[in-house]
């Protein structure tokens, strides 16, 4: 299945999210920040990054913006999955370069049509 990984600040929504994709039979790497979230696509080549928005220092946006703009990590789809509702922070969260956007709390079924979307293109 898909190489999957999570950025988020949050160890309660990263455990969430890895619950169900390993029950989804995909592999998960994690980050807790969205530098940490951008060396780590660079080094594993994810097939898709869900990435929060509000974390200390580069926040997701910033990070979405840098994996959407690098040679190495631009065909990498982002999923912003956030608890910002606003259809502001969805239309930045797309001119970052972002190929899907959903609201926390996650549904099992919503994050993983959202991911079975991105990864068929």
């Amino acid at each position: 299945m898909a190489r999957v990984l999570i950025v988020d600040d949050s160890p309660t929504e990263t455990h969430k999210m890895t619950t169900i994709l390993e029950k989804h039979s995909h592999e998960v790497i994690t980050a807790v920040s969205g530098e940490e979230g951008v060396a780590k696509a660079k080094e594993t080549l994810p097939d898709v990054v869900l990435m929060d928005i509000v974390m200390p220092g580069l926040n997701g946006f910033q990070a979405t913006r840098q994996l959407s703009k690098h040679g190495t990590t631009s065909h990498i789809p982002v999923i912003i999955v956030t608890t910002k509702d606003q259809e502001t922070d969805r239309l930045w969260g797309q001119r970052q370069g972002a190929k899907g956007y959903l609201t926390k709390p996650i549904e099992d079924n919503t994050l993983m049509s959202a991911i079975s979307d991105v990864l068929a293109g």
